[in-house]
């Protein structure tokens, strides 16, 4: 799994690739601060790139969206198909989530 983080116009995107799991996700954390210390920020997750979506990756993005949203942020996840779109629509996310 590889990740960067961009900025543009106080758009921070996170791009992921790979596989979000459980061997990733901690991986993660780090960027998780980062992401969510700024009040009222909008975050873009790009999750084009990802293959696998497993639990420990749901949990990330829950934390991440939770922790976005209580700071006064939004958060939207683009890119959202394959084995991750249907792991969303399984656990009804994407009815939670703002999908692009």
């Amino acid at each position: 799994m590889d990740h960067s983080l961009t900025e543009v116009d106080n758009t921070r995107t996170l791009r992921v690739q790979g596989d979000l799991d459980a061997i990733s996700s901690p991986d993660l954390r780090s960027a998780l601060d980062d992401l969510t210390s700024r009040h009222g920020s909008t975050i873009r997750v790009d999750l084009s790139e990802v293959k696998l979506l497993d639990s420990s990756g749901v949990g990330f993005l829950v934390s991440l969206y939770k922790r976005t949203r209580a700071n006064g942020g939004s958060v939207s996840f683009v890119g959202v198909v394959a084995q991750p779109l249907s792991m969303f629509k399984l656990l009804h996310l994407d009815r939670v989530f703002a999908l692009q």
